[in-house]
């Protein structure tokens, strides 16, 4: 196989012609106090509620979209830095709350704080003036509540107040606290993020998950100690199932040729063993994950003994799967993920692209129809979109930066 995709200017148009068809799709979540989530046909539902995960994500996503000259986004960029600067943002206590004040849980945690970076930086890459104000609060408030320097790794939440700790750890916060890290770290100039995003892939990867034939850990107690029997009952949580999640292994993979990258470009020292890691951990989702129970597509989990527990296919695994073989083919060269990268958008084509509704199913079902289980809805433009961006980028500076040069 001579020929790349990455190459063709073909694959380049259809990706930029799909990645413009989503980000059409994903306009109608605007909502005064950030965005909503919308359902399969593209509408908001109704008391459909701002949430700061997809607020952040949205803001994200049209950052990049107005940095690549798609016209009318820079101000849906706006929109979502004043939500989290407002509604979704705790003026009394400090961080940004799930959702509205007065709606849900008032808890704080790492997951969304780190969006809330990522958006930050981003939106300021696109040069919303606002956008600064926030970036400094996330860096502060991740700085001073979230990151650990003891353990090398961010604690999971906390109470509204701050007093109280969760006694848990979470590989999951950790992957995108190493996504926002690496953004930051380019948009700040301020290389110790790139050292604590090493650290958290230290623990995680290099001691933990290489450890493990390059399965991911999701658990932890508070001592790092790991759970396996974590959410054994509820197996299909939406953030911290049962078992292992191929679709982290995936994002994990990609996360670690970027930071080799990021490292490489700031003049530090880049350990071999993220290249090493990378490639096992892509190996291990494939090998585990892919037509693991006879169909086509990759499952949502799997038990200790790599048996599929969750059976759905998700969209955004599928995504970070696509990517993460167009990372590692740029980095490599090796013709093995030129084959994983057809056969990854072969099946999101074939599967998960929505010609009739617009956007993507989020879910397939274990016969690859159209499920909701896990997942409502098309609320969720990030993964698809960032997948269709990466191909295109370098490794290194991440998303907003490269798309900025």
């Amino acid at each position: 196989m001579t020929h790349r995709w990455l190459d063709s200017p073909t694959h380049h148009a259809w990706l930029t012609s799909e990645a413009l068809r989503l980000l059409d799709f994903a306009r109608a979540a605007r909502l005064p106090q950030g965005f909503g989530n919308l359902d399969d046909a593209g509408r908001l539902p109704r008391g459909a509620l701002a949430e700061t995960m997809n607020t952040a994500r949205m803001t994200h996503s049209f950052a990049l979209a107005h940095l690549q000259g798609v016209p009318g986004c820079k101000g849906l960029v706006e929109h979502g830095v004043a939500a989290l600067q407002g509604p979704l943002r705790d003026a009394q206590q400090g961080g940004w709350f799930a959702h509205p004040e007065g709606h849900g849980g008032a808890g704080k945690a790492a997951y969304l704080h780190a969006f809330v970076a990522l958006a930050a930086s981003s939106a300021v890459v696109a040069g919303v003036v606002e956008a600064q104000a926030l970036l400094r609060e996330a860096c502060e408030v991740i700085e001073q509540r979230f990151w650990s320097e003891e353990e090398g790794a961010l604690l999971e939440s906390f109470s509204r107040d701050w007093q109280q700790a969760e006694a848990y750890r979470g590989a999951n916060s950790n992957m995108h606290g190493v996504e926002a890290f690496l953004a930051l770290a380019d948009v700040t100039g301020d290389t110790r993020w790139l050292q604590r995003a090493l650290r958290m892939v230290q623990r995680l990867i290099m001691a933990q998950a290489a450890g493990d034939g390059y399965r991911v850990t999701e658990h932890f107690d508070a001592h790092w100690q790991p759970l396996p029997d974590y959410n054994r009952d509820n197996p299909a949580d939406g953030f911290r199932p049962y078992g292992t999640t191929p679709g982290h292994g995936f994002e994990w993979a990609r996360l670690l040729l970027h930071l080799e990258a990021a490292l490489k470009r700031a003049g530090l020292p880049a350990p071999d063993a993220l290249l090493v890691g990378a490639r096992g951990l892509f190996d291990s989702a494939c090998r585990h994950a892919w037509h693991a129970d006879g169909a086509p597509g990759l499952v949502y989990t799997l038990d200790w003994q790599n048996r599929p527990v969750v059976r759905e296919r998700l969209h955004w695994v599928h995504a970070e799967a696509s990517a993460t073989a167009a990372a590692l083919l740029q980095r490599t060269g090796d013709a093995q993920y030129e084959h994983w990268y057809r056969c990854f958008w072969g099946f999101i084509a074939e599967h998960f692209i929505d010609r009739s509704h617009g956007s993507w199913h989020h879910e397939l079902d274990p016969d690859n129809l159209p499920g909701a289980r896990i997942w409502g809805g098309k609320p969720d433009l990030y993964h698809a979109l960032q997948a269709l961006l990466l191909p295109r980028l370098p490794l290194a500076p991440s998303l907003a930066s490269a798309l900025a040069l």
